[in-house]
């Protein structure tokens, strides 16, 4: 598909998605969220020998600075419920992508553009970084998971302060508090999540996405993450990936994974 709002280059077998709006920071509005429903739940899924991806804004000053406002003042209730769902729906199915991904956060993430970061699987910060779910200023709620998944990251305590108050967090009590996994100098963001996605991709393929389904499970309310877990792990064992990892460590060799 031709993207207009996204640009996607893809080097080893990693990937890299830039949302490519400088002008509006990067704001997520309709065009952008259908672009990344299409990429995520139809082109990405195809992508043969795909490694990893990575997300990360245009420009210097912003990862995502949140939603198109001006397309917010168009909604009733009912088109704000179809437009949440829908973005719960993009960003599940990043948060549930079978290969890692992480956010190299750039510049502001703020509103729905924390909430992309948070659904990827990692997130390494730039020096500049800002985090935010700021919503309450303009007297709505997040839509795209915001309040759900800076509980995890975060804890009810230090969550419910953010979401109230509106507060921004820099890129250092960001890695404090655990929304970050890595704090990088500015500019090195894309750099830094490669390398790490190279380190990921010398390990099996086929445990990496179970890995990626069994800690997700952890927190669907409807599911058991430790049944999914006995699942996995007896189905991980049957497979060629591990006959060779467990071979090669016996042997003291590097494995070659084919993901069979």
């Amino acid at each position: 598909m031709e993207y207009s709002n996204l640009i996607y280059s893809e080097e080893n077998g990693i990937g890299l998605l830039t949302i490519n709006r400088p002008q509006a920071l990067n704001a997520l509005n309709r065009q952008t969220m259908q672009e990344l429903h299409t990429f995520f739940l139809q082109d990405a899924p195809r992508k043969a020998g795909l490694k990893g991806l990575i997300i990360t804004g245009a420009g210097e000053k912003a990862f995502v600075a949140g939603a198109d406002i001006k397309e917010f003042l168009q909604l009733d209730a009912a088109a704000g419920r179809d437009m949440a769902r829908f973005g719960h729906e993009v960003f599940n199915a990043i948060e549930q992508f079978p290969k890692p991904i992480i956010a190299a956060v750039n510049g502001f993430a703020l509103g729905g553009g924390c909430e992309l970061a948070m659904a990827c699987h990692l997130r390494i910060a730039g020096e500049k970084a800002r985090f935010g779910q700021p919503e309450v200023k303009l007297g709505i709620t997040p839509g795209y998971g915001g309040t759900q998944r800076l509980i995890q990251y975060l804890g009810k305590g230090k969550a419910m302060e953010l979401l109230l108050t509106a507060d921004m967090i820099g890129a250092e009590e960001a890695l404090q508090l655990g929304l970050v996994n890595q704090l990088v100098p500015a500019g090195e963001e894309v750099k830094e999540a490669r390398a790490l996605l190279e380190k990921i991709a010398q390990n099996g393929p086929i445990a990496i996405a179970k890995i990626i389904e069994l800690v997700n499970a952890y927190f669907r309310y409807n599911d058991d993450g430790f049944e999914r877990e006995i699942r996995a792990f007896g189905e991980t064992t049957g497979t060629q990936d591990f006959k060779e990892g467990a071979t090669a460590f016996i042997e003291k060799r590097k494995p070659a994974f084919k993901g069979r």
